[in-house]
């Protein structure tokens, strides 16, 4: 990156965080109490910064795509790593999807919780717990394995 590119960086970024800090200022002289009671203040005082928030989010997230995108184009072996690990992760989607249950979920003395009837959404969310757990237990095993190698050293 050449000093010019991060020189313009390092003043966006600046100006981002005395944007931020104006509001954090406004908020604080107004008070708490205040926001709270008054939706007039609220809307406006806290409604432009939650504004200015999102923008920075959605702004941050389309550089990191477009940024990723370029790279994996610009360098062919990080695309062809990239797309092994995508359909390593599918397939351990596909494997937790297959032993997740699509039960009611139930409580302690056997009656159906609320929300948590049968059905896609009840198996959607034992597959995001089994995902989950599988690639804690994955995790888990090459910490093991990378610790064992450190003491063998």
């Amino acid at each position: 990156m050449n000093k010019k590119f991060s020189k313009i960086l390092t003043l966006i970024a600046g100006l981002i965080g005395v944007i931020a800090f104006y509001f954090f200022i406004r908020i604080v002289m107004v008070g708490d109490e205040t926001i709270e009671t008054d939706a007039e203040v609220q809307a406006s005082i806290v409604s432009p910064f939650i504004s200015f928030a999102n923008i920075v989010l959605i702004a941050t997230a389309v550089i990191a795509v477009v940024f990723s995108m370029l790279n994996l184009v610009k360098h062919p072996q990080v695309l062809k790593r990239t797309l092994i690990g995508i359909v390593a992760l599918a397939v351990i989607l596909i494997i937790a999807y297959s032993v997740s249950s699509d039960a009611a979920v139930l409580d302690v003395s056997g009656r159906v919780l609320e929300d948590g009837e049968a059905g896609a959404v009840s198996k959607w969310v034992s597959t995001g717990i089994n995902f989950s757990a599988i690639l804690g237990v994955v995790g888990l095993g090459f910490f093991v394995v990378d610790f064992v190698r450190s003491l063998a050293k």
